[in-house]
């Protein structure tokens, strides 16, 4: 359940860094530039966004995987079973 509040939290998080930034450009110089670029600020959003990301897609699998040991594995894909031991090697390794 702890591993849902997560993923949803950061969920959350990611829905308010999808704000454009732009918005939130002001005049500057008594109005005599009209425009501040927020690159830089969009680019520090996305980054953190695709973090977030990051961490939710490997919330899920970690539920995924548990999921599978609690049923078994003989009736997967192969895709799925290749997933599930690379997945498995990687976690040995930690």
């Amino acid at each position: 359940m702890t591993a849902q509040y997560t993923a949803a939290a950061l969920a959350s998080e990611n829905k308010v860094l999808a704000h454009p930034a732009c918005v939130d450009s002001i005049p500057t110089s008594a109005n005599f530039e009209d425009f501040v670029s927020m690159g830089a600020t969009a680019a520090e959003k996305t980054i953190q966004l695709l973090e977030n990301t990051e961490y939710i897609i490997a919330i899920e699998l970690l539920c995924a995987a548990q999921a599978i040991e609690f049923r078994g594995s003989e009736n997967l894909g192969n895709g799925t079973k290749n997933c599930v031991c690379s997945n498995k090697k990687s976690c040995a390794k930690n």
